[in-house]
């Protein structure tokens, strides 16, 4: 008799607790304080967006409180990307764009040209952020360019992906017999492993 008064008590419980996680969820986005707009527009538009780790929809309009959020976009075949910012009353305007990495992500792109079109005028319209998530990807980069003992190193357009701006082929120029050693030991210095890079070899004359 005990248990079957216990047993509508526990279900009580548990379903308090689910509408304790909704509410939490939604407090998230319109809890009390300072909350703003933010309108969000996503290349590829079918790309999967989290902020603060809660899933939104990649295009549209987000009820957020002010302080700091991170917004989270990726999407299988293209390159993710972390974007930090910070909300006050004001509404704000994100664009959420990535690049193709692999041969999956280039295909969608041939297939959505419109698309493609919008990434690339959103790229040349943003240079300086598409810099600084180069810096990000490349931490050598900020080596470059550098001159060593028998070699020359710089940067250009990837060799195996030059359709997208946010890769980039490492180039270093060997005018010694031993400056191929003492650039991979550049680079071994410094934590980068030659292997994971795109190097363009080359020979000096």
């Amino acid at each position: 008799m005990l248990d079957e008064n216990r047993r509508p008590f526990a279900i009580a419980v548990v379903a308090l607790a689910v509408v304790l996680i909704v509410i939490g969820g939604v407090v998230l986005f319109r809890g009390g304080g300072s909350q703003t707009t933010l309108s969000v527009t996503s290349i590829p538009n079918d790309l999967t967006l989290t902020l603060d780790g809660h899933e939104i929809p990649a295009n549209g309009d987000v009820e957020i409180k002010a302080g700091e959020h991170t917004l989270v976009g990726t999407r299988r075949g293209f390159q993710s990307y972390t974007q930090k910012f910070t909300s006050g009353n004001d509404p704000l305007s994100v664009k959420m764009y990535l690049y193709a990495n692999s041969a999956e992500g280039r295909e969608w792109t041939k297939n959505n040209p419109e698309q493609e079109q919008e990434l690339e005028a959103e790229a040349g319209r943003n240079f300086s952020q598409t810099q600084n998530r180069l810096q990000m990807k490349y931490p050598i980069l900020a080596q470059l360019p550098y001159i060593g003992p028998g070699f020359q190193a710089t940067y250009t357009k990837s060799k195996t992906d030059p359709n997208n701006p946010e890769a980039i082929s490492v180039v270093i120029e060997v005018f010694a017999p031993n400056g191929k050693k003492e650039a991979l030991r550049w680079l071994r210095g410094y934590g980068w492993d030659p292997e994971t890079l795109d190097i363009i070899w080359t020979t000096g004359k």
